[in-house]
């Protein structure tokens, strides 16, 4: 491998045109630091027949999140698996791992980022891939466990910092969570996934103020980022104010940062479907926000990619009174036929929150109760997943089924006593129970 290019960690890299390392180091960066310029990595691929240019290239395909997207990535991953007899083992492994994930082979994909981590530990973007597919898996274990392993080779890089922060935040180590994001922010004060895990530890522990504080001094870190990162951390600083109860703010959130970036992508769609829910059930008024979100949502009734996004888009479409909440509802029964968990789990869940939307909220509480155990599942943060929960106590205090809904809003309430929702949702059902 002497006088190979060598990427922006110490990697080496099989090309054609050894001027191309730079748009290698741009999707590495970029991909990391949450940047748009990973995108760059385009402008070669028709050039460049290395094989991990074009595994990159087929992974930034994916990374859409659409049905057609395997489709749009096969062509460059037909390109690295014709140039992978003359890659290095590390890329020849990164190639199997994403035609692992353009075939739906996602238990192989893992065990291919998993071994690439042990083998060769400076290939981060091999790991944040597999923390990706073992997040929408909820595997949060293993997503510490990766991000661990390359620690002692890796460690002087801030982003690697916030992929463990994350990891432990959702093992709910918020100790250490708090810490490991500290330490990547002493690196580099704008690492986003370390400001999108304090947010997460502090909303956890109630620290209401302190992350609104927070959020708002990280900022003006977010301007050129991707949208995704932009807009979810926006949305981050939209929940410290709806827990706050201060709906004015969160609404301007909403118009201004969290929706109309990138309004054609599945986690901008998902992160207007979920903050509009929380301020309804906070007891905001939208107005005709769902109306005007429903129409980039329409299209995703065959989706059927990730469970977790279809039951928001459903949620969506439904507050919204559009007819496509019926097809979506339909095409994700089908799907559950070959899928246990979308069946078990998803199929439950939709239909709660299809009857939720619809105001039949004895059948909402029903179908949430046999979802909500096994939630995990479908992906999602806790944060994320938080929302099922709220509208499960909405529909239990809204079908009289008021001991069950405090028991678990004053559970919550104590863990959070700086919430004046929770505070408020609180007093309200102590009042109608008689116990106030």
């Amino acid at each position: 491998m002497t006088g190979m290019p060598v990427d922006s960690l110490g990697n080496p890299v099989t090309l054609d045109d050894a001027a191309h390392l730079a748009r290698v180091d741009d999707f590495v960066q970029g991909l990391l630091r949450y940047e748009p310029r990973a995108a760059r990595l385009l402008e070669i691929a028709e050039q460049e027949s290395g094989a991990l240019v074009q595994a990159y290239a087929a992974a930034l395909q994916m990374f859409a999140e659409t049905p057609d997207a395997p489709q749009l990535a096969l062509p460059h991953l037909a390109r690295a698996q014709a140039a992978a007899p003359r890659a290095t083992p590390r890329e020849q492994r990164f190639v199997a791992a994403i035609a692992a994930w353009v075939a739906g082979d996602i238990d192989r994909a893992i065990a291919l980022h998993v071994e690439q981590s042990v083998e060769f530990p400076r290939d981060l973007v091999s790991v944040k891939l597999g923390q990706y597919h073992l997040f929408n898996r909820g595997d949060a274990p293993a997503m510490l466990r990766l991000a661990r392993t390359v620690l002692p080779a890796a460690g002087e890089v801030p982003q690697l910092h916030g992929m463990l922060a994350f990891g432990w935040e959702q093992c709910h180590y918020l100790r250490e969570a708090e810490d490991a994001a500290r330490r990547a922010l002493a690196g580099e004060p704008g690492e986003p996934w370390a400001h999108h895990a304090l947010a997460h530890v502090m909303l956890t522990e109630g620290r209401l103020l302190e992350g609104q504080r927070f959020m708002a001094e990280m900022a003006p870190h977010w301007a050129g980022l991707n949208s995704f990162m932009r807009t979810h951390n926006w949305w981050h600083a939209a929940l410290f104010a709806v827990e706050l109860e201060q709906f004015d703010d969160a609404l301007r959130l909403y118009d201004e940062q969290v929706w109309g970036v990138l309004p054609a992508y599945s986690q901008d769609q998902i992160n207007a479907v979920s903050l509009l829910a929380r301020l309804e059930l906070a007891g905001a008024q939208v107005g005709p926000r769902w109306q005007d979100l429903a129409p980039w949502l329409a299209p995703r009734v065959a989706d059927q990619v990730l469970a977790f996004l279809d039951l928001q888009y459903l949620y969506g479409l439904a507050r919204a009174g559009r007819p496509e909440a019926e097809r979506l509802l339909a095409n994700m029964a089908r799907h559950a036929d070959g899928d246990r968990t979308w069946r078990e789990v998803a199929l439950p869940a939709a239909q709660g929150l299809m009857a939720h939307a619809r105001g039949e909220h004895a059948e909402a509480a029903r179908a949430l109760a046999l979802a909500l155990p096994r939630l995990r599942e479908i992906g999602g943060s806790h944060a994320q997943r938080d929302l099922f929960q709220q509208i499960y106590i909405d529909a239990l205090a809204r079908s009289g089924q008021l001991a069950e809904a405090q028991h678990l809003v004053q559970q919550q309430a104590r863990l959070l006593p700086a919430s004046r929702r929770l505070e408020r949702q609180g007093r309200s059902l102590a009042r109608a129970l008689g116990i106030a």
